[in-house]
């Protein structure tokens, strides 16, 4: 851990009540058993160019067509 951040945190948790240092230890937690949700960059690589230009450019000119568009009956 980083030492600076170490002692900042210990000097903001010793200004909490105590139950506002339990809420921070519990935050602390489920920080540490999180883990992130997704594919990493590296693996989606093998996709790359597998997209026709010809699509990309239709595509895009659906997204500029319909740029905040909204269709009342769709929701």
């Amino acid at each position: 851990m980083n030492s600076s951040i170490e002692k900042e945190l210990l000097d903001q948790l010793a200004k909490l009540a105590f139950e506002q240092q339990r809420m921070v230890l519990n935050f602390a937690r489920v920080l540490a058993i999180s883990v992130p949700v997704g594919t990493p960059g590296k693996e989606l690589l093998r996709f790359a160019g597998a997209i026709e230009l010809d699509d990309w450019n239709i595509m895009a000119d659906a997204i500029q067509k319909d740029h905040e568009q909204i269709n009342g009956d769709e929701w």
